[in-house]
Order: structure tokens, then C-alpha cells, then sequence
């Protein structure tokens, strides 16, 4: 049977348990390498797989998806930059709404198009908020969107974007840094945006280490996504992913 991403997301939240997502970007990937990659991750506990780029110029998407399927049960879960960045071989797709940016055809253009063919796919769709925050560095995301980032010293717009993103009722809020961001999300930003959402918070762009991660999660990140990092030194995975899963044990200490 096929699990419910979003009611797995949610029940972690509730019980304190923090989940670690790689990011894997069609164009970086091998198909012929995923064994490897794939065995790293469960190995280490990984809770998810993403996969998706701002741009993915390979034609190879749904042949990664189904490699990855076939040699693990860790769900795949698609992090689309387009509409076409649709494969009806994941579990679900996040249906990013850029929230952050001022772009009519992030904000809701691109879902009318691409509204039949993901409804035709059968994927769970789970309305996701997206933030993008200055990172220190220009992002493909941020070039494509023509939309600049929130400010990284900004706190109070960064809440206020996530508070008005769950009232129109996005069941996620991803902050994102961006792909190969100097500079991650402050811990600081994070606690703002924790603190005054209930939808579970997604945290990426700019992780290198487990330290970040942990101290992440700590601040209220539920879902940690590292994907630059990884592809250069693949044994962080195991590193990391034992940094955020322990941060469950720390909070049942308290």
C-alpha cells in the first residue's frame, strides 16, 4: 500500500521526529549510479527522497524515478522547478507555490497549466509555500522566478510571508536558501517561522555539515533537505542523517 506523504510529514511533526530528505537534480545524476547512492541512504535512516532542479535539461526523469523505485522503498517525493518536472513513477509532488516572490506565473500561471497532467498522474499533491531566501549568491531559482529573495536579516517578512502562505492554506512552507548558497538559513529566521505555523516546515539550501543540520532542526526545522553537499562528498549522508534524527531524543529528554 502506498504511504500518504503528507499524513507521514504530519504525524512526525506531532511526535517530534525530524526527517532528513536528499535532494537528488535529474542533470547531476547517473541512473547507472544510484546503487551506490541509493545503498548510502538506507544505510544511514533517510527519510526521503527528492528529486527536481530549477532546471532539468535531461530527459532521463522518469528513468531515475523508477531506478530509484526499484531498488528502495524510501518514498520519492518531486521538488519541480516546471510543469514539466511531472513523473507519475513518484509518490507525490510537491505543488510549489512561490510564495516570496511578486510573479504571477509562480504563484498560480504554471499550476493552471500544469493542473490536467498532474491531475491525470494520480500523485498526491501537497500545496507547498515557497520562500526563497538570500542565500549570500544569485540561484538559478531566484534568476528564473525574476524574483528577489527575503532579505536573509529579515525575520519578520519571512513570518509573515509563511503565516499568510498556511492561511491560504498551503499544508507545507519550504524555506529554501537555494542550490550551492553561501550562507544557509539563520537558525534565528527559522525559529520565527516555526514558532508561528502549524503545517510541518521544510528547511533547505546552503547545509554542509550535520552541526547546521542539527542546529536546524533544533530551531524547528521538521524536515532538513541537503542535495549540493551530498553530491560532493556522498559519506555526509550518514553524518548528517544521524544529526537530525537526533534531535527527536534530545527533545524527549527535555
Amino acid at each position: 500500500m502506498k504511504m500518504n506523504i503528507y499524513s507521514d510529514l504530519v504525524e512526525k511533526k506531532l511526535n517530534l521526529q525530524k526527517s532528513f530528505a536528499v535532494l537528488l537534480d535529474p542533470d547531476a545524476v547517473d541512473p547507472s549510479s544510484l546503487n551506490s547512492l541509493v545503498d548510502l541512504s538506507e544505510a544511514a535512516g533517510v527519510d526521503y527522497f527528492f528529486v527536481g532542479g530549477s532546471l532539468v535539461l535531461s530527459t532521463h526523469l522518469d528513468e531515475v524515478i523508477r531506478k530509484i523505485k526499484s531498488l528502495t522503498r524510501i518514498p520519492v517525493v518531486l521538488f519541480p522547478g516546471s510543469p514539466s518536472q511531472v513523473s507519475r513513477f513518484a509518490d507525490a509532488l510537491l505543488y510549489l507555490s512561490l510564495i516570496s516572490g511578486r510573479n504571477p506565473e509562480l504563484l498560480i500561471g504554471q499550476h493552471v497549466v500544469s493542473a490536467p497532467f498532474v491531475k491525470k498522474s494520480g500523485l498526491e499533491v501537497i500545496p507547498t509555500g515557497y520562500i526563497v531566501v538570500d542565500g549570500g549568491a544569485p540561484t538559478t531559482v531566484s534568476y528564473i522566478s525574476n524574483a528577489a529573495p527575503v532579505p536573509a536579516d529579515k525575520n519578520d517578512i519571512a513570518l509573515c510571508t509563511a503565516m499568510a502562505g498556511e492561511m491560504l492554506g498551503m499544508k507545507l512552507i519550504y524555506m529554501d536558501a537555494g542550490s550551492g548558497a553561501k550562507n544557509p538559513i539563520t537558525e534565528s529566521m527559522i525559529r520565527s517561522v516555526a514558532e508561528n505555523i502549524e503545517v510541518p516546515l521544510i528547511v533547505g539550501g546552503g547545509i554542509t555539515d550535520p552541526e547546521k543540520a542539527c542546529l536546524n532542526c533544533r530551531a524547528g526545522a521538521d524536515v532538513i533537505v541537503v542535495g549540493n553537499a551530498i553530491e560532493k562528498a556522498p559519506s555526509l549522508i550518514k553524518e548528517i542523517s544521524d544529526a537530525v534524527h537526533s534531535v527527536k531524543c534530545e527533545n524527549l529528554k527535555m
